[in-house]
């Protein structure tokens, strides 16, 4: 059952695709107060309830004992202590007490979410502005309200076949000459690749869609010269406009009042990287299709992605707080600075940036309303990822696109990828970027993956190593690193072989990660759930936080701690254990339910699939062109009959289809030994399948 509460005036955030009835019953489960213009929404939490959803935030899959808050900032520091990420996806799920539900809270301001913090025995969330819209979805199950949820918010994203491939950006690619060397390292080398991002050093004067002539004298040629060898370029695009005179798209969006305004009607101005610049005021449709087609000046250079950033709106300063911070500068240079002032003289310089009141003096036109910014905050980056797509569309209504974004709220997901934003060369990080992935999978954000070896901070061989081996199973598998960091592309390594090795896998896999990755599109599936949504009865699977599921015959487990030559594994069921050093080099070894230790070397990545299930291995490649989707190797601890669904294409339609024509032969064990032979399997159309 699905039903909608509304409390004050809801705005309209077009994060559902269907219209749910307005019940007029009161909101079970909740008591509701009003508090200081907002309204509170209290849960009584039993001793072992669990809270699960949030997307995009920090600590556990199971939120609960925390303080959340969306909010979305430009916060690059990943630490447990952080309230806000870059996202907000207002998406809770209860499950102790009776049959779980589900709630979403459809509020586009401030949601301070406390699950257990303030009282460890309360859920208190609170809308800051008191006009939210209340989604309340019961189920018997929890993946159920996932499903139910999903279906109101629309099909997930679909990117083209090559991003799912290996994706290598560094902010620091300034030149041709460049990129041109990165990608002739990787190809002699033989590590595989299929894109290049280029971040903010390729335009001029940090202008969007701009490209410097001087470093990069023909784009075009360039990309041209890069899909020939199955590359594909993808450049930053951030919503702030730089301020000057005689640009392009300065000069359009003043003319025609494209821009965020104060309240006089003046345009608003704030810096980021070009300096003082202008915001688009992508709530406005118009807006959206100016600045949607401002991407095709790169398409006609052959560009067919692109990554989104700076879009919370981040805000290095504003032309009016710095002109406030220097006044109270002034003043503190005329007094004696001791603990109090010197502690104000900092908040006073670092205040500046992405500062509440920045956010309450521009307006946006929101469904035909003038709106305070703060009050709709977190549609920014939303609404800037739909201008972007529907450019695209525009463009080549056929074709699919990267796309992938760093701010978000429900619904950006039907128009693009996330990345997990700018984190730290943390070991903590990896078990960072896994808690992430289904929580961000109930919220419909199903392409999306972090900065491999972390961003800030300096990575060392052992960490890229280990997290490229969670990053095989991600969609978007991208390394990505900081200016003035360690160099971090794989050959950098004394152990680039065993990175490379990796990949292979990666490669090998695909068949099957794009499949599930497909169903779970087509079907408002989780390709990512947490081992409680698979097995609710099993009270030890309830609690694990460091394993999850992938697709429907799978599980990873990562290792993520520094030294570690293995890890403990709880297995919730029988499951064959693939121990992958290489695409061509593994063990298989049946293991039954329960705790065990794994052996896992530095250079081992291990990988279970569930008893009775089959996955499909390729041969792969060192693109995603090469890898041949129809001739494969099964994978499994087989238990009678069994069958494997592929979904292949072009890579390119707007719709994926099935796979046809394929050829496999098992490798698997069977009454405990392990075999290969193409004995007792038959192909009908897309599916494989194993006779009993």
């Amino acid at each position: 059952m699905i039903r909608r509460f509304d409390y004050g005036a809801p705005l309209k955030t077009d994060a559902l695709v269907k219209d749910v009835p307005l019940s007029a019953d009161a909101l079970p489960y909740f008591t509701v107060t009003e508090t200081d213009g907002g309204v509170c929404f209290t849960h009584a939490l039993g001793k072992d309830d669990l809270i699960f959803g949030l997307g995009e935030t920090v600590r556990g899959i199971n939120k609960r004992g925390h303080l959340y808050r969306s909010w979305n900032t430009d916060e690059f520091s990943h630490l447990e202590s952080k309230e806000s990420l870059y996202a907000s996806h207002n998406l809770l799920i209860f499950s102790g007490q009776g049959s779980p539900f589900g709630v979403f809270f459809d509020d586009p301001g401030e949601v301070v979410f406390d699950l257990g913090y303030t009282d460890a025995n309360t859920a208190a969330i609170t809308s800051v502005n008191g006009n939210v819209s209340v989604i309340l979805i019961e189920e018997d199950e929890l993946n159920a309200i996932v499903r139910a949820f999903r279906s109101l918010i629309g099909q997930s994203y679909l990117p083209p076949k090559w991003a799912f491939g290996y994706i290598q950006s560094r902010w620091g690619y300034a030149a041709d000459s460049e990129v041109r060397a990165i990608v002739r390292e990787h190809r002699d080398r033989h590590i595989p690749l299929d894109g290049v991002c280029l971040d903010i050093d390729y335009m001029v004067d940090y202008k969007d869609f701009s490209w410097n002539r001087e470093s990069f004298p023909d784009l075009k040629k360039l990309s041209k010269d890069m899909k020939e060898d199955h590359i594909r370029l993808i450049p930053i695009i951030d919503a702030g406009v730089k301020e000057q005179s005689g640009y392009d798209v300065c000069d359009e969006g003043v003319a025609n009042g494209y821009f965020c305004t104060y309240e006089d009607g003046s345009p608003f101005v704030g810096a980021v990287w070009p300096g003082r610049s202008y915001f688009p005021d992508f709530f406005r449709p118009e807006v959206r299709r100016w600045f949607g087609d401002k991407y095709h000046a790169l398409l006609d250079q052959g560009i067919e992605g692109f990554w989104n950033d700076m879009n919370e709106p981040a805000l290095f300063y504003s032309e009016n707080g710095l002109k406030a911070a220097h006044e109270e500068l002034n003043r503190l240079l005329t007094t004696n600075i001791g603990l109090d002032a010197f502690f104000h003289l900092k908040d006073v310089v670092l205040g500046m940036a992405n500062n509440r009141d920045d956010y309450r003096s521009f307006y946006h036109q929101h469904h035909g309303k003038r709106m305070r910014h703060d009050k709709v905050h977190n549609l920014y980056g939303a609404y800037m990822t739909q201008a972007a797509a529907e450019g695209l569309r525009s463009y080549d209504p056929d074709k699919r696109f990267l796309l992938f974004s760093r701010a978000s709220y429900v619904g950006a997901h039907r128009h693009g990828g996330v990345w997990q934003g700018d984190n730290s060369s943390w070991w903590s990080h990896i078990l960072l970027n896994l808690k992430m992935l289904p929580s961000l999978n109930m919220c419909g954000f199903l392409y999306t993956g972090a900065d491999l070896g972390g961003f800030s901070s300096n990575t060392t061989e052992d960490l890229l190593l280990r997290w490229l081996q969670l990053g095989a199973f991600t969609p978007l598998m991208r390394n990505h690193s900081a200016l003035h960091t360690r160099d971090q592309e794989i050959y950098r390594f004394g152990m680039q072989e065993d990175m490379r090795n990796i990949l292979t896998v990666r490669y090998a896999l695909l068949p099957y990660l794009y499949s599930e990755f497909m169903k779970c599109a087509l079907t408002q599936e989780s390709m990512f759930r947490p081992l409680a949504f698979d097995y609710p009865a099993d009270q030890t699977a309830l609690r694990v936080e460091d394993q999850i599921m992938l697709g429907k015959e799978c599980m990873i487990a990562p290792v993520y701690q520094q030294n570690a030559r293995g890890r403990y594994v709880y297995l919730p069921e029988d499951m064959l254990l693939v121990r992958f050093r290489s695409a061509a080099d593994y063990d298989l070894l049946p293991m039954e339910q329960g705790h065990h230790w794994i052996d896992l070397q530095l250079n081992e990545m291990p990988l279970f699939i569930r008893k009775g299930c089959i996955i499909p291995l390729s041969r792969g490649g060192e693109w995603v062109e090469a890898v041949d989707f129809t001739d494969l190797t099964l994978l499994g601890w087989l238990d009678g009959a069994a069958s494997y669904e592929l979904y292949d294409d072009d890579g390119t339609t707007t719709q994926p289809v099935l796979a046809d024509g394929l050829n496999a032969i098992l490798c698997g064990v069977k009454d405990g030994r392990a075999f290969a032979d193409g004995k007792g399997l038959t192909v009908d159309a897309s599916r494989v399948i194993v006779n009993g």
